[in-house]
């Protein structure tokens, strides 16, 4: 099979190229490096069937790309640190972009899977949130830029699916973490981690008592492949992530105590629009594709942790 993946030097996107390859695809990636890094393509580079263009999704695909068999939609800023620095690119490549690589499965007649998130649900009102739940988004706030962009592409990629019957499937990632993220992301993981290796305060905002799931990127990208490579699915839009689910101020705790350093906890104003709850019902997923997380918390934040100190031990 060959695959294109679109931001693919992303912390996502690299791990997808680097699976894909190793199950024995061939992969064509693309990405323009606005916050992705082309270190990250360090290991897919080595490998014959991998090809990578750079360039920008908003002004298009050249005619020159081969026909593929299926196409991964995974270039956006994902961080609330980028997606504020980056708001209109933001837009751009969940709009204009997600058009063209629609366009581009339509003509190879590819899967299409589109990289979405658990943002679409916003501030939930039901918890767990399930794929049936329209969710609670502030389509105005200064997270609507990524959220909203999200929820355009999943319209966009339905209307393809019942208007051009394109064999579309959307992924609802939950959050996410491990090697190749951004040692300076502003997401929760990377942020609790840098600073501790750092001799810094823990920054919790709020009071901590708000939730998140954390889902270890080995088993979001097998979830990712079997979805991609199933035949016809039975759902055109799962949930992926890890159901077990912690209170921030418990989620310092546990990096304090993996790294045993002593670091304290300082409490910083909740920002604007933060969920205050977020854990995936993965049932459709367990069901469709008998999926689910097995990597344990500890496991995947020691590898994390494991590689956020060679990348900072780096740049001393």
């Amino acid at each position: 099979m060959k695959v294109l993946i679109t931001g693919a030097a992303g912390f996502l996107g690299s791990h997808l190229c680097d699976y894909f390859l190793g199950c024995g695809h061939s992969v064509i990636g693309l990405d323009n490096f606005v916050t992705g890094n082309l270190d990250n393509l360090a290991m897919a580079s080595k490998n014959s069937n991998f090809s990578f263009r750079e360039l920008d999704l908003i002004n298009g695909l050249p005619s020159s790309l081969p026909a593929v068999d299926a196409v991964l939609h995974f270039a956006c800023p994902a961080s609330p640190k980028d997606y504020f620095k980056y708001p209109e690119e933001t837009l751009k490549v969940d709009s204009i972009g997600t058009f063209h690589v629609l366009e581009k499965s339509s003509r190879d007649n590819a899967k299409f899977i589109m990289a979405s998130t658990s943002e679409v649900y916003g501030d939930p009102e039901i918890h767990p949130q399930p794929e049936t739940y329209w969710g609670n988004v502030n389509p105005v706030g200064v997270r609507s830029v990524y959220d909203e962009a999200k929820r355009f592409s999943e319209a966009a990629t339905m209307a393809f699916y019942r208007n051009r019957k394109l064999d579309v499937r959307i992924a609802r990632i939950f959050n996410t973490y491990g090697p190749r993220m951004q040692v300076n992301d502003g997401r929760v993981v990377p942020n609790f981690i840098s600073q501790s290796l750092n001799g810094e305060k823990i920054t919790v905002y709020g009071d901590g008592l708000q939730t998140r799931s954390f889902c270890f990127v080995d088993d979001l990208v097998r979830g990712i492949y079997k979805y991609t490579t199933i035949e016809d699915p039975k759902y055109r839009i799962v949930n992926l992530g890890n159901p077990d689910e912690y209170q921030i101020l418990q989620f310092a705790k546990i990096i304090v105590s993996l790294l045993g350093d002593g670091s304290e906890i300082k409490f910083e104003p909740l920002p604007l629009d933060d969920p205050k709850q977020r854990k995936p019902d993965i049932s459709l997923a367990k069901e469709m594709l008998e999926w689910e997380p097995n990597i344990s918390l500890s496991e995947g934040l020691l590898r994390t942790i494991d590689y956020f100190r060679k990348q900072i031990k780096n740049t001393l």
